[in-house]
């Protein structure tokens, strides 16, 4: 209402100065006054027009000095400019909090308007998807994103189970990808690596499979033996010997193999590294040395070398497990008369348990996959040797709970190196400990 009779006064005032002028000047004098006050107004607001723009294309941080309205408006402009600039800055700021915590986050995080275009993608999303937010923004996703199932899923709008697929460009990498739409039409891709857990699964499902197998075997035989020797008298007493023979070696394999399971059970269940007693290393490879003679029964030539009396903090018994499982590996896989050495010494402040043998040797794509559990390079050789397939998986877990390392050098043809490195942690220096002890069969 203030403004309204403010015009009204106005009115009111420009119709009495009007009245006064043409009584006392005439019409013509009270025309010109009139039009030369028009043309002074005219040339002030021009002025003051001016100055506006001038000042709104500057950042607008000083008021331009103005008297009456002109002052008022610049006022009113300067406090929407400076509210305008505290929203701007809080919605930059929140922005760029939400975009270092969506950088930091482990999935891959893109941004898609309502046709699919990238808006902006985090560092982990450019690596899984081979993206990038600098140039490829504007783009669309199936440009770059080029899998079959991925269009056809984009395209089924369906997006209640997230899609698995093997990204091309990343040899070997399996990635989980869900959209989440969200606004007007717009979507998040959230990308996951799940490369370890689609590996988990299929070691889970090869670990069922390879455990049935193996106890299926020696199952069916002993069955079949007791089913026979249940329906007919044994007429020959060597064939009744022979037969519970068999089942007396399947029942054993039964037994290694329920035994290995159980230690490699006992083994990953284990949270906390082993601080163990003194183990004196020497000692226990003279003795496994012994075992390895017997079990090699004069196939091999065997050596032992003892350069050091470094013994170790940890279990005896999980120690003593994983050293004979390198060593029956290298008797197993060592034709007659091979050579193989026992060695334990100590190299750059480390010390190493080694078993170089020149056995058949294993080709470089397995060799990465040898600790795996029930992993064979030949199925065939490694059940007519006798072996359970978690000898070196139990090798792995043991040195992995004394802070150790398992380093495999092996060629086909020649031979291989199994070496078990000790942190400097894990040794323990005896007194008096001097000359080297070499034992061999030869």
């Amino acid at each position: 209402m203030s403004g309204f009779w403010e015009r009204v006064a106005n009115a009111v005032l420009i119709a009495v100065v009007t009245g006064m002028l043409l009584a006392t000047l005439g019409a013509v004098t009270t025309l010109v006054i009139y039009v030369t006050v028009l043309l002074v107004l005219v040339v002030r607001h021009r002025r003051y027009l001016t100055i506006l723009d001038r000042w709104l294309q500057t950042d607008g941080s000083v008021l331009p000095n103005a008297s009456g309205k002109w002052g008022d408006v610049f006022a009113r402009l300067m406090r929407l400019v400076r509210e305008q600039s505290r929203t701007y800055q809080h919605i930059s700021s929140a922005l760029e909090r939400l975009q270092r915590a969506t950088s930091a986050m482990p999935e891959g995080v893109v941004i898609l308007d309502e046709m699919d275009h990238i808006e902006w993608c985090n560092p982990v999303a450019e690596k899984h998807l081979g993206i990038s937010s600098g140039t490829d923004t504007g783009q669309h996703i199936t440009h770059l994103v080029r899998h079959t199932q991925f269009a056809e899923y984009l395209a089924a709008q369906n997006y209640a189970e997230p899609l698995v697929i093997k990204q091309p460009r990343h040899q070997g990498l399996i990635l989980s990808l869900q959209f989440v739409p969200y606004g007007d039409k717009q979507k998040l891709l959230l990308s996951r690596d799940v490369t370890q857990l689609e590996r988990i699964q299929i070691m889970r499902q090869d670990f069922v499979a390879n455990v049935s197998h193996e106890l299926r075997t020696p199952l069916t035989v002993i069955g079949g033996f007791l089913e026979t020797l249940s329906d007919h008298s044994p007429s020959d007493p060597e064939t009744f010997k022979w037969a519970l023979g068999l089942m007396t070696d399947q029942t054993k394999r039964m037994q290694n193999l329920v035994q290995d399971l159980l230690t490699l059970s006992r083994l990953e269940d284990t949270q906390n590294l082993i601080r163990g007693e003194r183990v004196d290393v020497p000692a226990m490879l003279r003795k496994i040395y012994d075992e390895a003679l017997s079990l090699s029964s004069g196939r091999h030539h065997i050596s032992l070398n003892l350069e050091t009396g470094t013994q170790l903090l940890g279990s005896t018994d999980e120690l003593r497990s994983a050293f004979t499982n390198l060593i029956s590996n290298a008797i197993r896989y060592t034709p007659d008369n091979g050579n193989i050495s026992l060695n334990w010494t100590t190299r750059d402040g480390q010390a190493v348990f080694s078993v170089q043998d020149n056995g058949i040797g294993v080709e470089p794509e397995h060799i990465s996959r040898l600790t795996e559990r029930f992993y064979r390079v030949d199925r065939g050789r490694s059940r007519e040797t006798g072996g359970t397939g978690l000898g070196l998986a139990i090798v792995k877990h043991v040195l992995s709970c004394h802070q150790a390392k398992l380093e495999i050098v092996s060629e086909p043809g020649k031979g291989s190196c199994f070496s078990a490195w000790f942190p400097p942690v894990r040794l323990v220096t005896p007194e008096g400990d001097h000359a080297c002890t070499i034992l061999t069969n030869i």
